[in-house]
C-alpha cells in the first residue's frame, strides 16, 4: 500500500512539472518574433519585459539560441550559468540534468520557419521542491511503516482475540465434559454469526448425548430390575421344591410355574433386544408393499386362543384392500403390540373394533377396545420403557411395560403418526396415520 501511495504521488508530481514546463514553452514561443530579412533575427523584447515584471515562486529558467546555436538571451535567474544545449536528437525531449549541482528538468524546443530550424528555446525548472517532497514522503513512509505494522498487529490481535473467544469457550467447555458431567453448555456469542451457529449446534448435540445417556442409564437400571424379578422367582421356587420330597403333582405344578416364568423372561429379553436394536437405529428399514388387511388378520389369528379365553368379539371393518409402502416386519410388530394390549386390557366378553380407511394421501388404522382404559395423567408416560399404568389395581394383568415403547420407536422410524386416546373404565383407542 505504501509503495502504491509513493508511486501515485511520484507520478502526480512528475506530471505536474512536465505540464508546467510545456505551458512555459507554449507561452515563450508565442512571445518570439522572427525577422526573415535579417538572417532570421529572433526578437525577444516582449519576453524580456514580462520577465522583469513577474515574480515566480518556482522560477523558470529560459534560454534562447539562434540558428548558429549562439546565445541570444537568457533569464536573469541564470546569472553566469548556462543551460546545456544538446544535439537535435534531444529536441522536444524532457531531460533530467543538473544546474550548479542542483537537479533540474529541461526541454529544448526548435524554432522552425518554413520547415527550417532557425534556433532553439530551452526551458528548465528546478526539481528541488519535488525531490524534497518525495524524499520527505519516503522517509515518513519508512518510519510509519513499522509503526503502523505494530499498531495493526495489536488491533488484529485484539479483534482476533474477541473473534476466537467463542472457540476458546468451546475448547474449555469440551474439556470439562465427561460421561458423568454432561450438564455444561457453551455460552452463546452475542453476534449471531457462524460461531454462534457452531456453539448452538454443539449445545444441541450435547443435549441429545445427555438425553441418550440418561435413557441408557434408566434403561439399564429398569432392565436389570425386570430381569432380576423372574430369576428370583424361579430360584425361590426351585429352592422350596428341593427342601423336602413332594408329590408328583406338586412337582409338576412348580415346574410348570417355572416354565411360565422362563417364557416371561424370554419374552422380556426379546423385547429388550428389539428395543435396543431400534434405539441404536441399526435396523435396515425396507420399503415394500404391505397388505394391511392380511397383516391384521394374521395378527388376530396368532392371538386366537387368548381371544377365545376372554370371549372377546373382534370387529374388523375393511371396506376394501389397503396397501402401504413400508417394512412388513416392523409394521407387524406395531400391530401385534397394539392388538395384544387391546386383548390384554379388555374385559371378559369385551369388544375390539379394528377399522381401516384412507384418503388421497394417507391410510388410517384405528384399534379400539372397551377395556379398563388409562387415566389422563398416565397418557404421557405410557411410552416410557417399563412403565405400566395402574398396575396395583390389576395385578392379574402381566406385562413388561415395553410394548408401547417399541411401538413408539418403530412409528418414529417409519414416519407413522401415533395417537392414543383413553378414558378410565371406558376403553382405549389407538390411531395410526400412515403416509
Amino acid at each position: 500500500m505504501f509503495i502504491v501511495i509513493y508511486q501515485v504521488i511520484y507520478y502526480s508530481v512528475d506530471n505536474h512539472i512536465n505540464d508546467d514546463i510545456n505551458d512555459e514553452v507554449k507561452k515563450h514561443l508565442g512571445e518570439i518574433e522572427i525577422d526573415r530579412n535579417d538572417t532570421y533575427l529572433i526578437q525577444v523584447d516582449q519576453w524580456r519585459a514580462r520577465e522583469h515584471n513577474t515574480v515566480d515562486v518556482n522560477p523558470v529558467f529560459v534560454q534562447f539560441h539562434d540558428i548558429n546555436n549562439q546565445l541570444i538571451d537568457k533569464s536573469p535567474n541564470l546569472k553566469g550559468i548556462l543551460l546545456k544545449l544538446y544535439d537535435n536528437d534531444k529536441d522536444n525531449v524532457l531531460v533530467d540534468t543538473y544546474l550548479n549541482n542542483k537537479p533540474i528538468r529541461q526541454i529544448q524546443v526548435p524554432l522552425v520557419d518554413d520547415n527550417k530550424i532557425i534556433g532553439h528555446v530551452i526551458v528548465a525548472m528546478s526539481l528541488d521542491d519535488a525531490t524534497m517532497i518525495l524524499t520527505n514522503l519516503k522517509n515518513i513512509l519508512l518510519i510509519a511503516f513499522p509503526l503502523i505494522l505494530v499498531v495493526l498487529f495489536l488491533i488484529a490481535r485484539l479483534i482476533a482475540g474477541r473473534s476466537i473467544k467463542p472457540v476458546t469457550s468451546i475448547i474449555e467447555t469440551s474439556s470439562t465434559i465427561t460421561r458423568d458431567n454432561l450438564s455444561s453448555r457453551i455460552q452463546l456469542p452475542n453476534n449471531k454469526d457462524e460461531l454462534y451457529t457452531l456453539s448452538e449446534t454443539i449445545n444441541n448435540l450435547l443435549d441429545r448425548i445427555e438425553n441418550a445417556i440418561e435413557r441408557e442409564k434408566q434403561f439399564t437400571s429398569d432392565a436389570s430390575h425386570e430381569l432380576r424379578t423372574p430369576l428370583a422367582v424361579i430360584k425361590g421356587t426351585m429352592e422350596v421344591l428341593i427342601r423336602k420330597p413332594r408329590e408328583k403333582q406338586e412337582y409338576e405344578e412348580k415346574i410348570n410355574f417355572c416354565i411360565t416364568e422362563v417364557d416371561r423372561l424370554n419374552n422380556l429379553v426379546d423385547q429388550l433386544l428389539l428395543l435396543a436394536r431400534f434405539e441404536n437405529q441399526k435396523q435396515n428399514i425396507r420399503n415394500e408393499q404391505v397388505y394391511l388387511n392380511s397383516l391384521i388378520l394374521d395378527t388376530i389369528a396368532r392371538f386366537s386362543e387368548k381371544i377365545k379365553e376372554k370371549k372377546i368379539t373382534i370387529v374388523a371393518n375393511f371396506q376394501e384392500d389397503y396397501y402401504i409402502k413400508s417394512d412388513t416386519y416392523l409394521v407387524s410388530i406395531i400391530l401385534s403390540n397394539i392388538i395384544s394390549n387391546a386383548i390384554k386390557y379388555s374385559n371378559k366378553s369385551g369388544k375390539i373394533d379394528i377399522e381401516l380407511k384412507k384418503d388421497k394421501e394417507n391410510v388410517y388404522c384405528s384399534i379400539s377396545d372397551n377395556g379398563i382404559g388409562i387415566v389422563a395423567e398416565d397418557l404421557e408416560k405410557i411410552f416410557n420403557s417399563f412403565y405400566r399404568s395402574d398396575i396395583s389395581n390389576h395385578p392379574e394383568i402381566k406385562g413388561t411395560g415395553l410394548g408401547l415403547s417399541i411401538v413408539k420407536r418403530l412409528c418414529n422410524l417409519l414416519s407413522i403418526e401415533l395417537n392414543i386416546k383413553s378414558i378410565k373404565e371406558e376403553g382405549t383407542s389407538v390411531n395410526l396415520r400412515i403416509s
